[in-house]
């Protein structure tokens, strides 16, 4: 059995590990000192039909002493240079790391710190949020993690850890074209977050309002373009996903970026749009819809309040020390 260290037990990571938990598996949670006292008492994850506190093994950076067979990453992009610092003493000569956060900026810097022989790519879909009491909120039934070697090959470390992760509770690819993957994600992530955020309201509110069908067709195509010219066209099928999502009427659909915003949080807006934009540039692609939902997001950080800091700062905090 493998020993598995899951960087974070936030939305995402708390809602995978604690079904990897379930199923028997080996986990180790590693998170700031407040949240590792919040989950003396078990980590909650609940949703469409389920209910659940869950034993979990939860220690501090101060804490990490011998290597992991498998260190999954599944911070906010934000704080994932901190995430690197603090789990060196759990990466051993024979760790596989496998970094699941949207976007494509953190493999290179994962790639650069451990060696890209020890890195995996991946990607996660799951609707899920935390809330103020700590526990795991899975909106929409469904969730899927999909991983794979970054240079396509088909190894023999691939397919244990396939047999590891491969738990009840969310469906597992092993993707042997993981970074087209998690292209199709990046351009889907960088619609929803330039629809809503540049709209500033559901996908259902816009598409209600006259033009705002044409103007979700324009952003999708602006950012299927620009994974065409990286060498990752999107396929039919995660076009029609698109479609599906984001052109579905009354949806009360907002991307993760939009509600960060809202809500007074640190964001990753110069993450997923900013290094979408800045790789759309290198490759030739003119996106001004998403330049100017980048700019409408910059322009709502300088005029946030005192107050809004203030907030954003301590909801910052929990979101750190979770």
């Amino acid at each position: 059995m493998m020993k598995i260290l899951i960087v974070g037990a936030g939305a995402t990571g708390g809602f995978f590990g604690t079904r990897l938990v379930q199923a028997g598996r080996d986990v180790t949670f590693l998170v700031r000192p407040h949240r590792a006292e919040q989950l003396r008492q078990g980590l909650r994850v609940y949703g469409p039909g389920y209910d659940e506190t869950i034993p979990v093994r939860a220690i501090t950076a101060q804490q990490l002493e011998d290597p992991y067979d498998l260190v999954l990453l599944m911070t906010k992009a934000w704080a994932l240079d901190e995430a690197m610092e603090d789990i060196t003493p759990a990466v051993g000569p024979d760790t596989t790391i496998l970094p699941l956060l949207n976007g494509m900026a953190h493999l290179e810097k994962v790639n650069n710190r451990f060696g890209q022989e020890s890195v995996l790519g991946g990607i996660v879909r799951v609707v899920t949020t935390l809330t103020p009491d700590g526990a795991v909120h899975q909106l929409k039934p469904g969730a899927t993690l999909i991983f794979g070697e970054q240079d396509r090959r088909r190894t023999d470390r691939a397919a244990r850890i396939e047999q590891e992760l491969r738990v009840p509770g969310y469906d597992l690819v092993l993707d042997e074209d993981i970074l087209a993957a998690m292209w199709h994600k990046w351009a889907f992530i960088a619609a929803g977050a330039t629809t809503t955020c540049l709209m500033r309201g559901t996908i259902g509110h816009i598409l209600a309002t006259p033009g705002g069908r044409d103007f979700v067709l324009a952003v999708i195509d602006q950012t299927e373009r620009v994974a065409a010219a990286a060498g990752y066209p999107v396929s039919e099928a995660a076009h029609a996903a698109s479609l599906e999502m984001f052109t579905e009427p009354g949806s009360v659909f907002t991307s993760s970026l939009y509600r960060d915003l809202t809500a007074g949080l640190r964001h990753e807006g110069e993450h997923l749009l900013g290094e979408f934009i800045d790789t759309a540039e290198r490759l030739g692609v003119d996106v001004p819809l998403t330049r100017l939902a980048l700019t409408h997001v910059r322009v709502h950080d300088q005029n946030s309040s005192p107050h809004h800091h203030a907030r954003s700062t301590k909801q910052e905090e929990d979101v750190l020390k979770a």
